[in-house]
């Protein structure tokens, strides 16, 4: 195995102050956002989705974010995966977008809400046929016996169904994340990092606090 206590990096790529923080947190997520697609980072859009269950066993997993503005950030799944159980029960989340390439992450938390069914559809139409048809075609996060019964079920839902794309599942949505708390983290020379978050003041009308964090 290799010395996994020498695989480390100092970053030294920059810094984040108060006075170079945006207004609000979309507003800073929009800057971090774009220069990770400037930086050529790919997928940038992937993000770490952290839910828990009845019981507060946790689990995570890597989704694409599908959209973004002040009232949250968005993703869409089957209502029957093992997020979407977990979610109808424990209605809340955490993400983490992690920006290696530039020495950051954004950390997100809060409540989850689904978006409804038009904006769902939104989400659902501009996908390629040969993806609709897989996701409709799987029962998400089920067992099944093997790789050739899952393509077994995507060829017969094919051959079952016009050409073009197909209509939304019932059972396929997107979420939304509403956020309590956006952190943004820099990492920085001797792992003195620069984190700073925004946190959601209920007491003062909905209003932002801004926190430094101790690294």
């Amino acid at each position: 195995m290799p010395d996994l206590t020498r695989m480390r990096h100092d970053y030294t790529l920059g810094r984040l102050s108060e006075d170079e923080l945006a207004p609000t947190w979309v507003e800073q997520f929009d800057r971090w956002f774009g220069d990770a697609v400037t930086a050529e980072i790919p997928e940038p859009n992937a993000v770490v989705v952290a839910t828990a269950d009845a019981d507060g066993a946790p689990d995570a997993r890597v989704v694409l974010m599908k959209g973004y503005d002040a009232a949250g950030i968005v993703f869409g799944t089957s209502y029957a995966s093992a997020k979407g159980a977990q979610l109808a029960v424990n209605p809340r989340a955490a993400l983490v977008f992690p920006w290696h390439a530039l020495q950051r992450q954004v950390r997100v938390t809060g409540r989850v809400e689904r978006i409804g069914d038009a904006a769902s559809d939104d989400l659902w139409d501009p996908r390629p046929r040969g993806s609709q048809v897989a996701a409709a075609a799987s029962v998400q996060s089920t067992v099944v016996d093997s790789r050739e019964e899952l393509e077994e079920r995507v060829r017969r839902l094919d051959g079952q169904t016009p050409e073009g794309k197909l209509p939304r599942p019932a059972a396929w949505g997107g979420y939304r994340v509403v956020p309590e708390r956006v952190e943004f983290w820099q990492g920085g020379s001797d792992r003195l990092h620069d984190r700073l978050r925004f946190v959601l003041d209920e007491a003062e009308g909905g209003g932002w606090l801004v926190q430094r964090l101790a690294p």
